[in-house]
Order: C-alpha cells, then sequence, then structure tokens
C-alpha cells in the first residue's frame, strides 16, 4: 500500500497564452493554460469503497477538458491516497499544496481525514471546498472561511432519523452504534438535540474504530441490551456487515443508517440485498435503481456521461451519483469565477452560489451558498430499502442548520 498513488489530469497539448492570461503565472497554481486542483481520497485502506468519487471527479474533468476547458483553461486534477488515515492526509494535502502548487483543495473525503488539515489550509488561506464529510464542523465560516462542506449534515440526518423514531416509538429503546471520531460523533450529537433530558433513559450506546476487523461484537451488545431501534453512523464496510449481523441474529429492530453507506451496489449488494429489508435512510441524490428516475432527463445526463466516460462503472453505486453533484458544483463556481482564478475570488464564488438544480439531486433538493452560511444542500428525503431499491416516503425535509 502505497500513499504516493494519485490520479492526475493534465493538459495535453499546448495552448497559446494571450496577453490578458499573463497575470495568471502569479496565482497560484494557475497558468495561462491549466487550473491544477488538488485531493485526497481512500484509494486503499479501509473506506476504499469512496475511491470511486475521485474516479468520477477525473472523468468529470477530462469531459470539461475535452469541451475546452474554463476560462481557456485546462484542469489538472491531482489526488493522492491517504488510505484514511488523518496523518498521511496532513502529509499528502502540504505536497498538494507547497510541492505541486495547486490552486485549491477539492472534495477531499473523510471526516477524521479533513480534521487534521482543517487549521493547515484556513493558516495558508487555501480554499478547502465541498468536502466528501457531511461533518457539522465544516459551515462555520466565522472560524473556518476557506472551509465549506458540500452534502447535507450528519447531525442534521441525525435529528431527522430521532424525531421520526420518536413519532412512530415513543418509548423505543434506541441502539446507537457510531464511529469513534467526528463522523460518529455527529450522530450522537444529533440524537441528543432531539431527545434531550430522554437520551440517557432512551439509549445505549457502542462505537467502533475505523481500523477495527468488524462490528459484530457491538451489535450483539446492543441487541442484549434489548433495544428496538437501531441508528448506525459507520462506514460502508462496517454498514454491510451490521445489516448482515443484524439479520443473521434473527433481530428485527426499527434499523436507520447513514446516508454515506448506504450504497446499492457498494453496501445492500455485499450485505446481502434481502437481509435490509425495512432499512431506513436519508438521502438528497436519486437513485439509479428507482424506476421513477427510468426517464428522468437529470439522470438521463448521468448515464450518458457514465456510458461514455466510465464504461466499468456500477451505475447501482451511489458515490458516482454523489460524485457527479459534487463535480457539477465544482465546475458551476469555475465558471462564475470568469477569468479571476485567484484563491480569494474560487472562494468568494463558492460561497456566492445562487439556488441551482443538479441532475442527480431529488427534486425539491437544490444547491446553494452565501458568504454567512455554508450549508450548501440543505434537505433530504426519508426512504427505506424493499430489498431491491430505495423507496422514499414523506416530504422533502429541510434540515435545521439553514
Amino acid at each position: 500500500m502505497t500513499t504516493s498513488r494519485r490520479t492526475l489530469i493534465l493538459t495535453t497539448g499546448a495552448l497559446l497564452a494571450a496577453p490578458r492570461l499573463a497575470a495568471a503565472q502569479e496565482t497560484p497554481g494557475v497558468t495561462a493554460t491549466e487550473i491544477r486542483i488538488g485531493s485526497t481520497n481512500a484509494l486503499s485502506g479501509p473506506a476504499s469503497t469512496y475511491s470511486v468519487i475521485t474516479k468520477c471527479l477525473t472523468a468529470m474533468f477530462q469531459r470539461l477538458n475535452d469541451q475546452g476547458g474554463v476560462g481557456g483553461r485546462k484542469i489538472a486534477f491531482i489526488a493522492y491516497d491517504d488510505a484514511y488515515q488523518p496523518p498521511r492526509t496532513l502529509e499528502q494535502t502540504r505536497r498538494l499544496v507547497e510541492q505541486d502548487k495547486v490552486a485549491f483543495l477539492f472534495n477531499q473525503l473523510g471526516t477524521p481525514t479533513n480534521s487534521a488539515i482543517h487549521r493547515y489550509v484556513n493558516q495558508r488561506k487555501v480554499p478547502h471546498l465541498f468536502l466528501a464529510t457531511g461533518a457539522d464542523k465544516w459551515a462555520n465560516p466565522k472560524e473556518y472561511p476557506w472551509t465549506i462542506g458540500w452534502q447535507p449534515s450528519y447531525r442534521t440526518e441525525a435529528q431527522i432519523y430521532a424525531k421520526y423514531i420518536l413519532e412512530q416509538k415513543p418509548n423505543a429503546k434506541i441502539g446507537l452504534l457510531y464511529q469513534n471520531d467526528d463522523f460518529g460523533k455527529d450522530y450522537l450529537h444529533g440524537m441528543k438535540d432531539v431527545l434531550g433530558a430522554r437520551f440517557d433513559a432512551m439509549v445505549k450506546t457502542a462505537t467502533n474504530e475505523a481500523t477495527d476487523p468488524t462490528i459484530d461484537s457491538q451489535i450483539v451488545s446492543l441487541q442484549a441490551a434489548g433495544c428496538d431501534t437501531l441508528v448506525c453512523g459507520i462506514i460502508p464496510r462496517f454498514a454491510a456487515q451490521a445489516i448482515r449481523k443484524v439479520h443473521d441474529l434473527g433481530w428485527k429492530p426499527m434499523m436507520f443508517m447513514t446516508n454515506v453507506s448506504v450504497s446499492a451496489g457498494a453496501v445492500m449488494q455485499p450485505a446481502g440485498p434481502e437481509k435490509g429489508v425495512g432499512l431506513i435512510t436519508s438521502d438528497y441524490r436519486k437513485d439509479q435503481s428507482d424506476p421513477a428516475w427510468a426517464n428522468d432527463p437529470g439522470m438521463a445526463e448521468w448515464r450518458a456521461f457514465m456510458a461514455k466516460y466510465i464504461a466499468d462503472g456500477d451505475l447501482s453505486d451511489n458515490n458516482y451519483t454523489y460524485g457527479y453533484g459534487a463535480g457539477s458544483t465544482m465546475i458551476q463556481v469555475l465558471r462564475q469565477c470568469g477569468n479571476d482564478f485567484s484563491r480569494e475570488n474560487v472562494m468568494k464564488q463558492a460561497t456566492n452560489i445562487a439556488p441551482m438544480d443538479i441532475a442527480t439531486l431529488l427534486p425539491g433538493v437544490q444547491v446553494q451558498t452565501q458568504p454567512g452560511n455554508y450549508n450548501v444542500i440543505r434537505q433530504m428525503q426519508l426512504q427505506r430499502w424493499d430489498g431491491k431499491s430505495w423507496v422514499r416516503f414523506g416530504k422533502v425535509i429541510e434540515g435545521a442548520n439553514t
């Protein structure tokens, strides 16, 4: 395993530099012909399921380059492997900023990994854009003005689950399994937000580390505690294990899974599709397996992109629809920049996105930002696994932190 593995799109051929572009030479990561963008992802290790996001983004920038680039420049997208290990994330991010001299960072994966570089990039005033993590902490423009997330907050997601549990089972005995880091703790905090003083009486908690081999013992302990409801804030590898173990134990709790770990291809199939029947999550993306999107123009756009640029991609893996949404947002920001790709203007445009629809997002779900509000996606909808696909129910819900 190596942390120097990377994926890279480079400008092919030389473009003639117009005089109006000469000033770009003084802007970090920007030349008359190129914009360098950096990223890190778990291309190996326990969270490598998410590596297809980088594969999708690489292809999106290739498509953009094929279309002539943006602002007279092609995109060089440099993505290094951090294996989901925070010290390696810092090492590779420093490499991107100090050696590769990228213009900005985009869609770096993971809550613990981004936490390791949070202060570093803000101290250096490097745009740290549209992170691949829903931690609540990424929407804090007063303290960290150079960092912005993309997907809905995990904490808001947990609040939605807690409210639904109280509606359906007011006296529920809840088992909460969460990863022992900022990612998992957002689910703890979100449940506490809603349950308040009732939390200790209603909830039994269990934690896991990202490096653990299994979470079987935690599942067994929550069942033994008499829990009739289970909420999981865990990464895909453990999500598949949890679904399988709950089924194999014959345990039938009302079960909720974080929306970052419900891919039909990467989680439900390995778990056994029939074993997850009744599982509840929330999402903001369209699900390729949902017949409702068979003739949807947005999904037709995405499928055409996949067919041309990622022909071997698994269409049932919703990390590809995620990547397409994040990539579309980034490309919109680049277009808003006009011919000014300074770090200051990139950040200004990233935090001034008028409400816009994205091909792979649910109707009623839009991306938007304001300088004082870094919550990019603020709506979700509950959905339930029926053994073949995710079935939406209820209304699109506006998050609390809007």
